[in-house]
């Protein structure tokens, strides 16, 4: 996954697609962002808690540990992920 560290943890260049049939991670774009289908819509927060909760589970963090740092009402995102170890 491409990502970049930070002092915290990670963060990741995201774009989500909401509305989808399914949701989970799609592929990679560009080699640098993250796909990301969702099936809530884009209405009051539905689809950045699911973000959040597919980031979590494809991590294998807690929910708490992942938060959405800009792009709150945008299709691209920046999610961080902390305590995350990288090697």
């Amino acid at each position: 996954m491409p990502f970049k560290r930070t002092k915290h943890g990670i963060t990741l260049d995201i774009k989500v697609e909401p509305r989808s049939s399914q949701k989970g991670i799609a592929g990679i774009m560009d080699d640098t962002i993250i796909k990301v289908k969702l099936t809530a819509p884009p209405v009051a927060g539905s689809a950045n808690e699911q973000l959040i909760e597919v980031i979590a589970e494809e991590l294998g963090v807690k929910k708490s540990q992942v938060s959405v740092i800009r792009g709150h009402s945008s299709k691209r995102k920046i999610v961080a992920v902390t305590g995350i170890e990288t090697t």
